[in-house]
């Protein structure tokens, strides 16, 4: 008897602008995205809550964000993690670093993570799972926090990133170093992500599509990835937008509008549902177990 394969439809950057919102909410309506991630300190997160709560359908997780954004808790009570507008490093080298060697960014790092938790909890939310900005989740002294405080704030799914480099490469070989590169650190991180995450039995997808493809998960791309994925629980994630003047910008515009239109392909929903996949999200999973 053939197995049964799920695929979880991913929108990144919930309440980053309302262009990022609409599009998402656009996608889960009319197109085939189950599930989101809620940056909770971005310009339009209030904005955001109100459209989550609006559509009981769509799965919401907290998009942690200690890169590239705003901090929750004001800059004087974090110093070494945010500049005096509360503004993280825009460099995930630099951060990477600091969060690893500078022994002051600890404790801080904790405190942090905590208010970004207890933020998304105040906002009654049932919380699907947690992911990261540029994945710095993934980030060893960041991920072991998390596992820390996922009882208290019942964190029962995590996102570890994870794509077959070659099965990348035969639909796109563009940025080769980059995708050579990423593949090498981000496979090492999941190593030691899954021991981690499976001694304490929260949960992760085989696989994760998206990452060597930032920017350019389209219709394209997806019809070449979905019929020659193997593994049966996947998640795939990509960063929907539509322009709106006025908005900040989490991406190239017309990448964000790309993904948005690859997430409303009849043909992309097509192919998902002819090799098999149930299209579901976290939520509908844990139903299914209990």
């Amino acid at each position: 008897m053939q197995a049964k394969r799920f695929a979880i439809i991913n929108g990144d950057d919930f309440g980053f602008s309302e262009g990022v919102n609409q599009a998402i909410i656009k996608a889960h309506e009319q197109g085939v995205l189950t599930s989101t991630s809620l940056m909770v300190s971005a310009d339009a997160a209030k904005e955001a809550v109100t459209l989550a709560n609006a559509h009981p359908n769509l799965a919401i997780g907290l998009h942690l964000v200690l890169i590239c954004g705003r901090s929750v808790l004001p800059p004087e009570q974090i110093p070494h993690l945010v500049d005096k507008q509360g503004n993280f490093s825009n460099s995930p080298l630099f951060a990477g670093l600091r969060y690893q060697f500078v022994r002051e960014t600890r404790q801080e790092l904790r405190q942090e993570i905590r208010a970004q938790l207890e933020k998304y909890r105040s906002t009654g939310l049932p919380l699907s799972h947690v992911d990261g900005h540029l994945h710095l989740h993934m980030h060893p002294v960041i991920l072991r926090i998390l596992v820390e405080l996922a009882s208290e704030f019942d964190i029962k799914v995590i996102r570890l990133p994870s794509e077959e480099l070659g099965l990348t490469l035969r639909v796109n070989r563009s940025h080769l170093l980059t995708k050579l590169v990423w593949s090498g650190v981000f496979g090492r991180l999941r190593s030691y992500g899954e021991k981690m995450l499976k001694s304490q039995g929260i949960s992760f997808t085989q696989r994760v599509y998206g990452l060597l493809q930032t920017g350019g998960v389209t219709e394209e791309y997806l019809l070449g990835l979905i019929p020659q994925i193997q593994a049966n629980l996947v998640e795939i994630y990509s960063h929907p937008a539509l322009a709106i003047h006025g908005d900040p910008l989490n991406g190239a515009i017309e990448a964000g509008e790309a993904e948005l239109a690859a997430l409303l392909s009849e043909q992309v929903h097509e192919a998902l549902l002819s090799n098999g996949f149930e299209i579901t999200n976290h939520h509908l999973l844990s139903q299914r177990a209990t």
